[in-house]
């Protein structure tokens, strides 16, 4: 984890394997966030309003929390590091709310990786502040073409590369013969990711993001964001390697359509848990010995 981003940048097995995807041309210095890992968006994921590309959190410097608050969800973790970041003067050129924003990452007894985000709006001023926010995971894959995503299949999504365009999807799974950017709405709190080729799923669960769990304030929406950018894209970025697009796929869980509205003193709560289960390609189904209901 680093301090730079608040940023997860590996996640292993038991095999010391790794199962986030890291760029080989990765930057770790500012202006420009880490290419890879766990990346934060906040207060913007994307550029649909006046601030950098998916917001400051992900480029700037954090600091470990020496006196975090009670997270009952993570009492059984083997281990775990609390980050903060808090507005600055940097940031209130550009951006005047005061804000506190914690994050717990943690693992669990059997390895699984959890993240947990706290935002507070500590405006003095008595000013509401609205917000969007992402957890920008990049997973590593073996082979981008034998991978599919299970639990989006008929969901209604917004195609980035078609000028944010209401589409359905209609397979029973996705799979990747080309560059995807795409914004699944009304998402379920579970989804699968199958690698072929380590017959491996990845198993991604989240909450607070946004319709379920404690510290929600109002309704909102559950967003997924499926991105990999195939050959030209990742051609055309400096800090991404020609080739490395064939081993991730960002799976992001996210707050996007509709964003979350905070009055001073009150605090929103998200979460992301990522496991590993082994799985079969047969049929495209999961192993029976560890299948998921994706629709819950």
């Amino acid at each position: 984890v680093y301090l730079y981003g608040g940023q997860v940048t590996s996640w292993k097995n038991e095999r010391r394997e790794e199962l986030l995807f890291l760029s080989s041309k990765a930057l770790f210095q500012p202006p420009k966030p880490i290419r890879g890992g766990i990346p934060i968006c906040f207060p913007q994921f994307g550029n649909l309003d006046s601030l950098e590309q998916h917001g400051f959190a992900r480029n700037r410097l954090w600091s470990v929390d020496p006196d975090p608050p009670p997270c009952s969800s993570h009492t059984n973790s083997r281990a775990f590091i609390d980050l903060i970041l808090r507005h600055s003067e940097e940031e209130a050129k550009i951006w005047s709310h005061r804000y506190e924003l914690r994050l717990r990452v943690a693992l669990g007894p059997a390895g699984d990786l959890m993240l947990t985000s706290r935002i507070r709006n500590t405006n003095t001023d008595g000013k509401s502040f609205t917000f969007t926010f992402a957890y920008h995971t990049y997973f590593f894959v073996t082979d981008i073409s034998e991978v599919r995503v299970e639990g989006l299949e008929t969901l209604d999504y917004l195609d980035n590369l078609q000028n944010r365009e209401r589409f359905t999807e209609q397979g029973d799974a996705i799979t990747f013969e080309s560059e995807v950017d795409k914004i699944y709405l009304s998402t379920p709190t579970k989804i699968a990711i199958l690698d072929h080729e380590r017959k491996r799923t990845f198993e991604l669960r989240k909450d607070g993001l946004p319709d379920a769990g404690e510290f929600i304030l109002g309704s909102y929406v559950l967003i997924s964001v499926v991105w990999n950018p195939w050959d030209k894209k990742a051609k055309a970025m400096a800090d991404f390697g020609d080739e490395e697009y064939k081993h991730m796929l960002c799976v992001e869980a996210a707050c996007v359509e509709k964003p979350i509205t905070l009055k001073p003193g009150e605090e929103w709560k998200g979460r992301q848990e990522i496991s590993i289960v082994p799985s079969s390609y047969c049929s495209g189904q999961l192993d029976p010995r560890g299948q998921l209901d994706l629709r819950r």
